[in-house]
């Protein structure tokens, strides 16, 4: 029972996140906030599968993990190499 109200738990910690990513300041709260949905979607994702027994979604979950990784960090290249070309 204490895993259901984790559950319900992150996914108010998730939609504290979204109102970052809907009004961050700068581009960068919105990227650092996408970065936290991420992270929360995939404990969701964990805890999910450790309540069912479902071992499979763990693999579904290391896959998002590093999805997610990368993209924070391609989509943080791609906005500082244009910042330093408006500059120039």
């Amino acid at each position: 029972m204490i895993s259901v109200y984790v559950l319900w738990t992150l996914v108010g910690y998730l939609t504290v996140c979204m109102t970052r990513v809907i009004k961050g300041p700068t581009v960068w709260d919105r990227l650092l906030g996408l970065s936290l949905v991420s992270t929360k979607v995939n404990l969701i994702i964990i805890v999910y599968a450790s309540i069912n027994g479902l071992a499979y979604l763990l693999d579904v979950a290391i896959v998002y993990a590093l999805l997610g990784f990368i993209g924070t960090v391609f989509t943080a290249t791609f906005l500082r190499e244009r910042a330093k070309g408006d500059k120039a």
